[in-house]
């Protein structure tokens, strides 16, 4: 009997305890104006992959889970000792190849004189025909030798085309063998928390491999998703509200950045049957990057809350909903 009674007490417990819920979430959604919309969800921030450009063995990682980090700081870095001996190679192929372009130069001075000479010995040969002093026959010897001095310096300015070419194509590797090497310190493209640190000293990477995970923090939001009858009613741009479960008492600017074009379900997380049954549209709700700035050491991703959108411009919000914003740190 005592046991039963005890089950019935539990049981009663958390029957109050539910409607107490029920009652408190009712009364919060009836307050709201007509022209209020609201919706549950958590702080978002988008994030960035540092990735490697080329593969290699991981030097070092300069940043632990949880740092912030502006952008151009250095987050990690990859043994380029591979990518240095290719360096040393492909600088070694430009002084090749502009030796060649030195030489081909020279030819073609040697076989513009050569073409000269003979153009010079064709003449000739042609006056003393006429005078009867040589034969024909020499002549033509004469008018072979200025054809095959013609073929011979076309033939070694085709060489230098084909040296000047090989000079650009080396010093094009140089380069991008250089920017490989830059590249193989991963810096910050943008400024921003390290959610996840990938990649440990000693591992290698394949190209493309990640390392580190950042955190937008200029670009936080909370999706929320509404009905079809208060979509239709919402605009980019709109005022909007954020109230964090962990901070009630602050009230959070932000303003509309996306609607959804297609109707879509609710997610699973929404408690009863009926709403997850209504088909809705995923609205995002930003909050402002200057504000986001005056309180970067605050702002954390993953917490829950409820976002508000005002569907009537103009419209003052109620003062449970005024902004209400923490101290700025100093």
């Amino acid at each position: 009997m005592r046991i039963r009674n005890i089950l019935v007490g539990l049981v009663v417990a958390v029957l109050l305890a539910g409607g107490g819920a029920a009652y408190w979430w009712t009364q919060t959604r009836s307050d709201l104006p007509a022209e209020i919309a609201s919706g549950n969800g958590r702080i978002e921030a988008e994030t960035v992959q540092v990735a490697t450009k080329s593969g290699g063995r991981v030097l070092e990682v300069l940043v632990q889970e949880g740092d912030y980090v502006t952008a151009g700081q250095v987050l990690a870095r990859i043994d380029t000792n591979e990518l240095t001996a290719s360096l040393a190679g492909a600088e070694a192929n430009v002084a090749a190849a502009t030796d060649t372009v030195a030489s081909a130069t020279a030819l073609i001075a040697q076989r513009q004189s050569e073409l000269k000479y003979a153009e010079q010995e064709l003449e000739r040969a042609k006056t003393l025909v006429a005078k009867g002093h040589i034969s024909q026959q020499e002549a033509d010897q004469r008018q072979t030798s200025k054809e095959t001095a013609e073929a011979a310096l076309a033939a070694a300015k085709a060489q230098l085309a084909n040296a000047e070419s090989s000079v650009d194509a080396a010093r094009a590797e140089v380069r991008r063998i250089g920017t490989l090497i830059e590249e193989a310190e991963l810096t910050a493209p943008i400024a921003g928390r390290v959610q996840y640190r990938l990649a440990e000293p000693g591992e290698v990477l394949s190209a493309g491999g990640r390392a580190i995970t950042l955190i937008d923090l200029a670009d936080v939001y909370m999706t929320i998703f509404l009905p079809t009858a208060d979509v239709g009613r919402i605009f980019i741009g709109a005022e909007a509200r954020i109230i964090i479960d962990a901070a009630p008492e602050y009230v959070i600017p932000a303003s509309v950045s996306f609607v959804s074009a297609d109707a879509q379900f609710t997610p699973k997380e929404v408690e009863t049957r009926t709403e997850r049954e209504k088909l809705m549209f995923r609205v995002k709700i930003k909050i402002p990057a200057d504000l986001l700035r005056e309180h970067i050491e605050k702002v954390r991703t993953g917490l829950p809350g409820e976002a508000y959108v005002m569907m009537a411009p103009g419209t003052a919000w109620p003062e449970r909903l005024t902004v209400n914003l923490p101290p700025v740190a100093e």
